[in-house]
Order: C-alpha cells, then structure tokens, then sequence
C-alpha cells in the first residue's frame, strides 16, 4: 500500500514540475512555470519551476523523494487547515482554508493585478485542457493517474522505490526535449498540443 502512495504521490509531483508541458493549453504544471504568462515555456522557466517544486516537495531535505515526505506534507496541510490548533478541523476551518486557495488562486491568475481576469488569465487559471471542468485524462483509463505512474517508474532509474533529485530533474528535462520539436529551448502551445496529441497516440496503442 505505501508503495502505491509513494507512486501516486510522485507522480503528481512529475505532472506539476514540469514533465506534463504537453498538455495543450496548459495544465497547472505548464502555467506555474510559465513565469512571464507568454503561453509557452523556455528551458530556464522550466529549470526554475523545477527547483521550486523540488524544494517544496523533498520536506525533510534528504535529496529523495519518499514516503517520510508526503507523511510530513500530509501533516503540514493538516496543520494549516486547523487553524486553532485543536488536533482537528471543522467544517468552518475547512472551508476558510478553501477560500484562501481560491483566493491565492485569483491572484496568481491576475497577471495584470486590476482585480478582475480577463478571458485569456481566465483560461489559463482553468488549464483549459478539454473536456468537463478542463480535466481531460483523468476518466476510467489512461488517465492521468495511469500516466503519472508510468513517469514515475521511467524516472525512477535505479529502481528504489524513491526519486532523487538528479532523477526529477533528469525525467522532466527528457519530457521538455521531446516537446520542443525544434531544439531552440522554448516550447511554444503548438510543439505542446502535438507533443499532447504523440502522447495521446501512444497511450492508445497501449491500450490506454
């Protein structure tokens, strides 16, 4: 079972830090590191979302990522819903903590910072990857949890149950270079859409 989690828990990780840039119009992942909002992704945006994530992601430091991370990660979310501190978190705190994230979420989306969005920042806040509620890939099968498990498993290269640094980084670099078709370090929505579409090709044949 804690396997599995581990699996999981890496695998969003993969798909946020950078490995799921194919994803046409730009999942959550593409937009974080998309840092000057020009719809497409250099090599260094990518490098830097990366180390971002990394940081936020290896808790207790140790250069992998593991089951003891997401443990003390689940704590720390635990920790910032309960807000008084009580050991448990009611229905109020919860939907404070709700509010909050949605409001960091506005902002971040709010690129020209005049309180409201614009179509264009709207997209982009939603991913607008198709399909209901922008969640293209996560139905029955093939989705993304399917996928995320796969990335975790190229990446984890020396089979240990546990990613390194070296191996993140290795597996998400590998995953830009294929999108940017034209080997000039920037991956621009159109080298996304089709990288999205080889993907989504493969993983038919897979039987995805």
């Amino acid at each position: 079972m804690k396997k599995t989690i581990l699996i999981s828990s890496t695998a969003a990780l993969l798909l946020a830090g950078g490995i799921a840039i194919a994803a046409p119009g730009g999942g959550k992942g593409m937009m974080q590191a998309d840092a000057n909002n020009d719809n497409q992704i250099t090599r260094a945006e990518m490098t830097a979302a990366l180390e971002q994530h990394w940081t936020k992601m290896d808790v207790n430091k140790d250069g992998q990522l593991s089951q003891a991370d997401r443990d003390a990660r689940k704590a720390e979310r635990f920790a910032a819903m309960d807000a008084n501190g009580d050991g448990e978190v009611s229905q109020a705190e919860m939907d404070a903590h709700r509010a909050d994230r949605k409001a960091e979420r506005f902002a971040r989306a709010d690129a020209d910072g005049n309180g409201s969005l614009s179509q264009d920042e709207m997209q982009k806040m939603h991913g607008k990857r198709g399909g209901k509620g922008g969640h293209e890939g996560r139905g029955k099968r093939g989705g993304r949890g399917h996928d995320g498990g796969m990335m975790m498993m190229k990446a984890d290269t020396n089979g240990d149950k546990m990613i390194s640094k070296a191996e993140f980084t290795a597996a998400a670099t590998a995953r830009f270079d294929k999108a940017d078709a034209n080997g000039d370090g920037t991956v621009t929505a159109e080298e996304r859409k089709a990288a999205h579409e080889a993907h989504r090709g493969e993983r038919n044949k897979r039987g995805g």
